[in-house]
């Protein structure tokens, strides 16, 4: 049931101001019309129900102003504190964690399950009509085993390969079933698995699907909502905007380090199969999506053209 508004709620704005301020939206709604929004929600955002609730309320918005939404989730951590409800033991190498198969029978049933129907629930009651699929429905997301990576051995400091298990490198994508949604009022809600050539079972990074999925899709934007603000430069401070080129020169002079090079990374590759632009922002900023779509202010980096 959609969210009754409290009469008795003293209004933050005058009427005026509040349509001021939906009037300064129009542009930015007429940019997007039917275009494709692909969304990654994960992070500390999922965990937290005022957020997740402000997220749903967001994609719904985006819906009704008629653009499609096709949301992509996470679930790392609900995943960790099921395998640790279930004492399933994970391994790891180099901080990779194997994912055998009672570990992705783990990852599956949380991710495509739980998480999933948690998501399209909330958008349900702010109002909206979400579908719940996976990677693995109707063959949208082909996959292959990922390479073994090379890690240093700890007992000998040298370099060793490791098989990584049931994960996933995206090899193909079938995106019928979301041109079917995005043409309806549905909002289609995706649990990063896919299925690889010979019927099994993979995890895919959230990050590594939201991307081959609005490649294929050639969406207007790709948001990647995450626990930090964007890309920082050398002092600390956010980088709004980035072409292809300074990205990469930035990666090379150190200034984008750790985990977000391979973040980075995927984002220009993303740009350059076709893409307009990304944006990596904060999903624990309430309304991150509406305010990086429908205002002129953002709400983390952008990476691509205008």
């Amino acid at each position: 049931m959609a969210e009754t508004p409290n009469p008795a709620a003293k209004p933050a704005f005058s009427p005026l101001e509040h349509a001021a301020i939906l009037s300064e939206a129009l542009p930015y709604m007429l940019r997007y019309d039917r275009q494709t929004i692909v969304v990654k929600f994960g992070g500390h955002a999922m965990g937290d129900p005022e957020l997740a609730r402000a997220f749903a309320r967001d994609i719904v918005m985006l819906k009704q102003a008629g653009v499609n939404p096709v949301v992509v989730h996470g679930g790392g951590p609900q995943i960790a504190a099921m395998l640790e409800k279930l004492k399933i033991k994970s391994e790891f190498a180099a901080g990779l964690r194997i994912t055998d198969k009672p570990t992705v029978d783990v990852v599956e049933m949380v991710l495509a399950g739980s998480i999933n129907k948690e998501i399209v629930a909330a958008i349900a009651e702010a109002g909206g009509n979400a579908v719940g699929i996976s990677g693995k429905d109707a063959h949208l997301m082909i996959a292959r085993k990922a390479d073994k990576k090379s890690v240093a051995d700890p007992g000998s400091n040298l370099m060793k390969a490791v098989d990584l298990g049931y994960v996933g490198e995206p090899e193909k994508v079938n995106p019928y079933i979301i041109d079917v949604f995005v043409k309806s009022d549905l909002i289609p809600v995706i649990a990063p698995l896919a299925v690889s050539a010979w019927g099994e079972t993979l995890n895919v990074n959230a990050d590594t699907f939201a991307s081959a999925l609005a490649s294929a899709l050639k969406a207007k934007r790709l948001l990647l909502l995450t626990d930090v603000d964007g890309v920082m430069d050398k002092s600390g401070k956010l980088l709004t905007e980035l072409g292809v080129e300074r990205a990469r020169a930035l990666i090379a002079d150190g200034t984008i380090t750790g985990g977000m090079i391979p973040k980075v990374e995927g984002c220009i590759s993303v740009v350059e199969s076709g893409v307009q632009a990304v944006v990596i922002l904060n999903g624990k900023v309430p309304h991150a999506v509406l305010l990086e779509l429908f205002t002129e202010h953002g709400a983390g980096t952008f990476l691509g053209t205008r």
